[in-house]
């Protein structure tokens, strides 16, 4: 009734504007007419449920019929090793289920399965609109924010569950990231502990909190052969790695673009090291401004090359040391391969994300502080001898028992994540 409410208010007090609409406003009122929307279709469609039920069916109670028993939401082909074991074991098993991604070059839609269906549904608004009049027992997704912005619960939808695409913390979302979802499949069980906390403090339901290991993750160590390597051991970079730089960022206002651009990114540039700048895929939505502007002024350095492909994989093997911030690419990075890995030191603002409500540090930044090789600012100047220094001092952390810790920690279960997922959805879709 709320909404009701609300739109009766706008619509009978609003004096007459221009035809401008800032975004918020935009965003508000795409939400209060979508929810007008939902609420009306699923109004009728009950009613016609019930009208059959009472004249059709003698008095026999009747189902509500369903589109789908399991869906899975993608944004873009940049999850598609996230989704792809879950689509392998439900494929396996024989599980019929449904696809839809925002990406019309998402590899899901070519998966071959007689029980997937996969479909591109659009982007944006388009493809709100579609999901928020879905219909499943249980809908699965990496996208946060459910029910904060334009993508709201569908009341065809029984249980949505999210899956971390990062073995970083829960909190890193923005605020509010997972508060609505029924359950939050992690990588480890570390993560666990935070989402608890800021449910007691929101005043929120328990969610299901199933460890299930990292998808992703699993598919690389397959691709690089990393699980088969004596030891657990990883090859030695190429030689032309050795002398290769990967930078490979977060995005917003406290990543390393941001906050260092030029500042860092140039004395590179100066540098012997071949640098490769992988910008992290949602900085050309928010802020494409200002890699346009660094690769402009980068431009006439012939050891400067720019890498947008979805997935890292292909990259990552080729840089013998990598420079981030606070990004989950450290982590791939550092359990993949075994190289060192370089943060310049950096004041995190938290008051936009989830854990700006959580007591204690990250696990995130204490696991960086232990794998990692610090950078200062004023040592930018001389970036090739420290990062010369960084390759040498960082063989011992590599090899130390911290990392295989903090692998252990984060990124359980490898090698399993595509079944554990498939086990808990279909065990999700049967509890009402």
């Amino acid at each position: 009734m709320r909404v009701v409410y609300c739109f009766f208010f706008m619509v009978c007090f609003t004096l007459p504007a221009a035809a401008y609409i800032d975004p918020g406003t935009g965003s508000m009122l795409f939400s209060l007419l979508t929810g007008l929307a939902v609420t009306a279709f699923f109004f009728v469609k009950n009613l016609v449920i019930t009208l059959k039920s009472g004249f059709f069916s003698k008095g026999k109670a009747t189902a509500q019929a369903r589109k789908e028993h399991l869906v899975i939401y993608s944004e873009g082909k940049q999850y598609w090793n996230v989704f792809k074991p879950i689509l392998e074991a439900l494929d396996k098993r024989g599980v019929d289920s449904g696809f839809y991604t925002s990406d019309s070059d998402d590899p899901g839609l070519s998966f071959q399965s007689p029980h997937i269906h996969a479909q591109f549904i659009g982007r944006g608004n388009t493809a709100y609109r579609f999901l928020n009049f879905l219909e499943a027992d249980v809908c699965l997704m990496t996208t946060p924010a459910l029910d904060v912005f334009q993508l709201k619960r569908s009341p065809g939808v029984k249980h949505y569950a999210h899956i971390l695409h990062a073995v970083t913390d829960a909190t890193f979302y923005r605020l509010f990231g997972i508060d609505y979802f029924d359950s939050v499949l992690l990588t480890g069980d570390y993560q666990k502990k935070d989402i608890r906390e800021l449910e007691q403090k929101r005043g929120l339901p328990e969610k299901r909190l199933v460890t299930v290991g990292c998808p992703y993750l699993d598919v690389l160590a397959e691709r690089i052969s990393c699980r088969t390597a004596p030891n657990g051991s990883t090859p030695p970079p190429p030689r032309e790695a050795r002398k290769t730089v990967l930078v490979a960022p977060s995005w917003g206002a406290n990543a390393l673009l941001r906050r260092y651009a030029l500042a860092l990114l140039e004395p590179l540039a100066k540098s012997s090291y071949h640098v490769i700048i992988r910008p992290h895929p949602q900085s050309m939505f928010v802020e494409k401004d200002v890699v346009e502007t660094i690769r402009s002024a980068l431009a006439p350095y012939p050891n400067i090359e720019w890498n947008f492909d979805a997935e890292n994989s292909a990259v990552l093997p080729r840089a013998g040391i990598l420079i981030s911030d606070f990004s989950g690419v450290i982590f791939d990075y550092a359990f993949l391969f075994g190289r060192p890995v370089v943060y310049p030191s950096l004041t995190f603002d938290k008051r936009p994300y989830d854990l700006s409500d959580i007591e204690e540090e990250a696990w995130t930044f204490r696991a960086i502080r232990e794998i990692g090789v610090p950078l200062d600012e004023a040592m930018f100047a001389d970036i090739e001898t420290a990062l010369d220094a960084a390759i040498e001092s960082a063989q011992s952390v590599l090899k130390s028992e911290r990392l295989r810790r903090l692998k252990d920690e984060a990124w359980m279960y490898r090698g399993e994540a595509g079944e554990r997922v498939v086990d808990f959805l279909l065990d999700a879709g049967q509890k009402p």
